[in-house]
Parts: C-alpha cells; structure tokens; sequence
C-alpha cells in the first residue's frame, strides 16, 4: 500500500510513523509512506496556506489552491472543472483522499478494514481554524474523525488512522490469528489477557486459564470478552446482535 499525506507540518510524523509496526511493515516494502509539505506548493512569495475567511470570524482558513496542487504534482488525475460534486477523475476502489476532521464519520475497525483493501490511501492534514469547504466537498472521498474533540491540526489523528490500517494489511502482523481475537473485531471486546507470574503479591491468574483444557479456555475467554463489552460498551453488544 501507498500512502501519500499532506501537511503544513512534517516534523510531527516522523517518530509517528518510524517506530514498531509501521517502520517493520515500511522496512518489509509492505507500506510505503510519503509526507509532503502544502507549503511547498503555495504560489505566492511568501508561502502563504491559509488566509482570513469570508464573512468575518477569528482564526484562519487553509487554502484550496495549495492542496490542488499537491495532489495534482503526486499525480491524482483531477478535472479541470467541477464534474457533479467532484473535481477528482480517479478509481475509488483503489484510490481514497482522506480529510481529517472533527466533522467527519466517526472512525472504526470497519472503516480500517475498508481502508486496508485500496492501493492508495492520501491524508489532507487540517490546522488553524478548518479547511476550505470546497476541499471536503470537491477533492476527497472521506472525511474521518478519530473523536468528539478538537486537535492542534490533523496530524496526530492521521498517524491514528495509519497505525489501525497498516495492521490489517496482510504481512505486517507478525501473528495474524492475532487479528481475528482483537477488539472491536465483531463489535466486542477482546478477552482479559495474563502472563506470568502466576501469582503477583496474591493477585493469581484465573485458574482455568492455567488448566490446559482448551475448550474450558474458549469458553471463558468469550464469556469474559462478552461481559468486557457490556460492562463498558453495552451499545457494541446490541450493534453485534444486528
């Protein structure tokens, strides 16, 4: 898979997308990632991304002209003028431009899984107040928020977004029976988890957990995973039984 992000701040992503799985699944060729700077395509002297918005109010809005350019010198096919509600001329099987934003449909394990099949996935990295709406309206596919709350910029949810994608790609796992047991893998909570010692300051490992007999141990296992979820998510439960 490739992926291409852009940003008006680099220097974030690099600790981000160097470490565990993903600088493993990036060294296997598994994962290619790029970042680039808006910046660099701003057609003014002075560099300039983002200006004040129509209609008065405080802060600033990202511009639309830089982040046109950057997709077009990554070389995403784009039409010259408005086509419906798109200016992309793109596979959307393959191909998804991703806008971070609060606003956006909430992210999930599905939305990961469904990311994980295209070829080519591109990160718009908001900041400063929003984004230019014709951005989101006209130049992607998806907007994805990680949570009900606000970020500094897009960059940190991006890295989120990435890490939850990269570890359904076949090969990055080192396991990947590992997979089909974790959260939110068929709306429920994975089960409690233990290792050793068996007994720390009187805190023990659930006996049948130390049995040897594997069918007890299933059986345990998903009950304690369905008990996880009602306890604290009993919304997943009800979504499961849909």
């Amino acid at each position: 898979m490739k992926i291409d992000i852009l940003t008006l701040f680099p220097n974030m992503l690099d600790g981000l997308l160097s470490e565990s799985i993903l600088k493993h699944a990036r060294k296997k060729k598994l994962l290619t990632i790029n970042v680039h700077n808006i910046r660099d395509e701003a057609s003014d002297r002075h560099k300039m991304t983002d200006d004040r918005p129509y209609g008065g109010g405080p802060g600033m809005v990202m511009k639309i002209e830089p982040i046109y350019a950057t997709l077009t010198k990554l070389g995403i096919k784009l039409n010259k003028r408005v086509a419906k509600t798109s200016l992309l001329n793109i596979d959307r099987k393959k191909t998804r431009i991703i806008l971070m934003s609060p606003q956006g449909e909430t992210f999930t394990q599905k939305k990961a899984a469904f990311l994980s099949k295209r070829k080519h996935l591109i990160f718009i990295c908001g900041h400063y107040e929003g984004v230019d709406e014709r951005v989101k309206k006209y130049l992607t596919t998806d907007t994805i928020s990680i949570g009900d709350y606000v970020l500094t910029g897009g960059e940190i949810a991006t890295a989120v977004v990435i890490d939850a994608v990269a570890r359904m790609i076949k090969g990055v796992v080192g396991k990947e029976e590992s997979l089909s047991t974790e959260s939110f893998r068929n709306n429920i909570f994975d089960w409690p988890h233990y290792t050793r010692p068996q007994d720390f300051k009187g805190l023990k490992v659930p006996k049948v957990l130390l049995s040897g007999n594997h069918e007890k141990i299933a059986t345990w296992r998903k009950d304690r995973a369905l008990r996880n979820t009602l306890k604290r998510r009993p919304d997943l439960v009800n979504r499961h039984k849909k």
